[in-house]
């Protein structure tokens, strides 16, 4: 599961680098919402994965792991 964070993270850093020189956030119209939205959606994307990956539950060894035991009630 981490390796899937870490890998989605390091390829929208890649599609940003090799996207940001050809957007122009500044162009007026439907061009510049376009890429204004566009860097947005990636922000998030890369913010979503890496607070994935930093805030991720650490799995607790098969030692440590103590499974509470659950009352039956039993009817008659």
């Amino acid at each position: 599961m981490n390796n899937r964070y870490l890998l989605c993270s390091l390829l929208c850093v890649a599609m940003l680098y090799f996207a940001l020189p050809k957007l122009s956030p500044g162009a007026p119209g439907i061009e510049g919402a376009f890429a204004l939205a566009w860097l947005v959606f990636a922000v998030i994307v890369l913010a979503g994965n890496l607070s994935a990956l930093l805030f991720l539950p650490k799995k607790a060894s098969a030692g440590d792991k103590k499974t509470p035991r659950v009352k039956r009630r039993m009817y008659s």
